[in-house]
């Protein structure tokens, strides 16, 4: 198994990840418009700033009225849409002010078809038989494919990464499609940038490879699916126990995951989390900040949106009063204030109604944090069979004392939950 040699930054220990979809978050979609929101996210407990990606959008065989994010014209200016690289930098020093951090988008595996690098470095891609230029998959005809065959390339991509950081003094990036780029550029890529600073890369990628030297973090896909599999009736709660457990029995050492039931891509292809779990929102929503890792909120989460986000053109989030608010920050202080979920040891509880109650601790010196979930439709009362510590809890989101003993009786209504720590 894997081990993660890389010394990861102290500061993003246990913060909560929350992706910005600048376009989409105010009617002007500018830096400065996003600049009201800064007082909200902190009071909501975020700690890390994830920016889809700031560059300008190619408009060479652009998608939709405005272009995919991801389809990238220059690595090294911001796109007039949402302001100047001053608004920018102003904007990071703002986060930083308020105690938080902020990351970038980096898209290493294409550019858009104009980027200036198809002039003045064509060798820089990927051709094909007729010595064109060409997407990386025939559906992603807005980008073209770079060509990490060229070592004139790593050093360039490089450069540009860390002109971000000395630049505008973000805190990291979040590496779009990481696995489809070497592992070894990404290794030379941390390795170099590291020198100056301690930054925080996130890779979208499941494969263990990238966890050794190039970044702190990937995405637990695997749990997204299993959440998925969960709401439409396929998977009950002890196979997603199951799936649960064998991940983290077999997930490299010193490194994380990020857990999620939403991001861009989920959002704007499958449905939002809302039209994907239904009724089990609230419970896996639990479950992803109570699993070793790191949190993500995908813009409008907290606001209860409940639909799918244009990927090519404007579509404004619904900024409204909403119960997931109130629950989202109870969720972010729990992580906040408890080592035990952030940095403890999993164990699933076995209880008489495993097929619709999934429970489990997460343990650190000896103290405990105690996840119920009631993955069902019916009112459920059930026993823990096999756990034995006889002391007093306290229920997060009731308020209440709860004394859990051997072969205690507990009742929770159809997808509910109790978060019980100890007194």
């Amino acid at each position: 198994m894997i081990t993660s040699k890389i010394k990861h930054p102290v500061w993003a220990e246990n913060l909560i990840i929350y992706e910005v979809n600048l376009r989409q978050y105010t009617k002007g979609g500018t830096f400065r418009e996003f600049e009201e929101h800064l007082p909200r996210l902190k009071k909501l407990g975020v700690g890390i700033l994830w920016f889809m990606p700031v560059q300008p959008i190619g408009i060479k065989n652009r998608k939709g009225t405005l272009g995919s994010y991801y389809s990238i014209k220059n690595y090294t200016e911001v796109n007039p849409e949402y302001g100047t690289l001053d608004e920018f930098k102003r904007l990071v020093d703002k986060i930083h002010n308020l105690g938080m951090y902020v990351i970038i988008d980096w898209v290493a595996n294409h550019t858009a078809w104009d980027h200036h690098w198809t002039k003045d470095h064509p060798d820089f891609y990927d051709l094909d038989e007729y010595g064109n230029f060409k997407p990386p998959f025939p559906e992603w005809e807005d980008v073209i494919h770079l060509n990490y065959n060229n070592p004139a390339l790593w050093d360039a991509m490089i450069e540009e990464m860390r002109f971000w950081l000395r630049e505008t003094n973000i805190d990291g990036f979040r590496c779009d499609m990481a696995h489809l780029v070497p592992t070894l550029f990404w290794n030379r890529a941390r390795y170099q940038l590291d020198k100056s600073a301690e930054y925080y890369f996130l890779a979208e990628t499941e494969n263990h490879d990238l966890l050794e030297y190039a970044f702190d973090t990937i995405y637990n896909w695997k749990l997204l699916h299993a959440m998925n599999d969960v709401a439409a009736g396929k998977i009950n709660a002890n196979e997603l126990g199951n799936r649960i457990r064998n991940e983290l029995d077999h997930f490299p050492k010193n490194a994380s995951q990020l857990n999620f039931v939403c991001n861009h891509d989920e959002n704007s292809w499958n449905g939002s989390a809302i039209e994907r779990l239904h009724y089990y929102l609230e419970p896996l929503t639990v479950l992803t900040f109570s699993l070793p890792g790191y949190p993500l909120i995908y813009s409008g989460q907290e606001a209860g949106n409940y639909k799918r986000l244009s990927f090519f053109d404007k579509d404004m989030i619904e900024w409204k009063e909403d119960k997931m608010t109130p629950f989202f920050q109870k969720l972010n202080s729990l992580r906040k204030n408890s080592k035990e979920i952030w940095n403890g040891e999993f164990t699933i509880i076995e209880t008489d109604m495993e097929d619709d109650i999934l429970a489990f601790s997460l343990s650190k010196d000896r103290k405990n944090v105690i996840f119920i979930l009631n993955l069902s439709k019916k009112e459920k009362n059930f026993k823990l069979l096999d756990f034995v510590s006889d002391k007093e809890y306290f229920d997060v989101f009731r308020k209440t004392r709860v004394e859990i003993v051997h072969n205690s009786l507990l009742t929770l209504q159809p997808f509910n939950y109790f978060i019980l720590t100890e007194k």
